[in-house]
């Protein structure tokens, strides 16, 4: 139990801190292929995350219910669609790579709305660890140890492009590397304190499971499909960004029926 606590809150932020780190290594930047390839990996890590490790345990956890067992799953997937989308519409944020902030008017500065950016992209990875976390700590058959261990390790590895892309281009914007680091690393903290806020959820109604990993699976296909797909698709390279994407989606497909 305790193993699995630890592995769920401090893997998949580590991942993110190395990826922040990156600044101090990288000081010319990341090119638009490179780019383009991190964030094509991390949105097909994050596809296989939202099917083979939040829908497949939701549809197994609603069988035999009182309901279809696809109807949590829909019901949940499209609860968190809407809940990052109402994020996305009243947060004021910049996308890497964007010039135009996205949300309300505001006067906050371009390094400010990046972080706002990752922030929102991060929530839902936690969202997806902690639910995850909350049915093997409730004792779900549907989900083990090895499950727990499978997605964090996936979401870790998909998070070191994440900070990288991120905290580098806040070094561009003025933003000094010892401070892009740091900005980088406390976003990332926003993915435990949404696994907590899961494993408070879930375990206060357990038969709710089935429909909050789907809604973790929904909060996360929504940043893959506003955020990270369009910005492997724009301007030039575009193919390495869906090579990105194979490559992501099949290592996370591995890591969760290898290991789970």
């Amino acid at each position: 139990m305790v193993a699995g606590v630890l592995v769920a809150l401090i893997v998949p932020f580590l991942g993110n801190t190395l990826g922040a780190a990156l600044v101090f290594l990288m000081r010319h930047g990341m090119s638009e292929r490179f780019t383009k390839a991190l964030l094509g990996f991390a949105a097909g890590v994050m596809i296989a995350a939202s099917v083979w490790s939040l829908i497949t345990p939701a549809l197994e956890a609603a069988e035999g219910g009182p309901v279809p067992a696809w109807a949590p799953a829909a019901v949940g997937f499209l609860g968190g669609m809407l809940l990052l989308l109402a994020i996305d519409h009243f947060t004021p944020h910049l996308h890497v790579g964007s010039d135009e902030p996205e949300g309300p008017v505001t006067t906050l500065k371009k390094p400010t709305m990046m972080l706002f950016a990752l922030a929102i992209h991060n929530l839902p990875e936690g969202m997806a660890v902690g639910v995850v976390l909350a049915g093997f700590l409730a004792g779900d058959p549907t989900i083990t140890l090895a499950s727990v261990v499978a997605l964090s390790l996936g979401i870790a590895i998909q998070n070191v492009p994440e900070g990288a892309v991120v905290s580098l281009p806040l070094t561009a914007n003025g933003m000094s590397r010892p401070k892009a680091f740091l900005a980088g690393t406390l976003c990332g903290a926003v993915e435990p304190v949404g696994a907590v806020l899961m494993v408070a959820i879930t375990g206060l109604v357990t038969p709710l499971l089935p429909y909050v990993l789907a809604f973790a699976a929904g909060a996360m296909m929504y940043v893959v499909t506003e955020e990270l797909i369009p910005q492997t698709q724009q301007g030039r390279h575009t193919n390495i960004g869906t090579i990105g994407v194979a490559f992501g989606f099949v290592l996370m497909m591995v890591l969760d029926v290898a290991l789970g």
